[in-house]
């Protein structure tokens, strides 16, 4: 059973507002981010935020141990941006 059902219309602009029971439910806040899928006749609105300072250390730890696997140098991180900046 689905807990929080509501309706909803989408204005002239493409704008859809969600409903505010769904919004407290969910501790939506004005300016929140989301990802949206859409497909067949399904529109899926996922929360996307920024990982917190933990998240991001645990992140940056999973690619450092990544790239001292594959060997991988500073120099060549370095080549890399160039290459893709297009510089010489």
């Amino acid at each position: 059973m689905i807990a929080n059902l509501s309706t909803t219309k989408m204005s002239s602009k493409g704008q859809v507002v969600i409903p505010e029971s769904i919004r407290k439910t969910l501790g939506l806040e004005s300016g929140c981010q989301f990802l949206v899928l859409g497909e067949k006749d399904a529109v899926i609105l996922k929360t996307i935020s920024a990982p917190s300072k933990k998240e991001f250390s645990g992140l940056l730890s999973k690619a450092h141990k990544a790239a001292q696997k594959a060997g991988l140098q500073s120099r060549d991180i370095t080549e890399a941006i160039v290459k893709v900046r297009g510089k010489k």
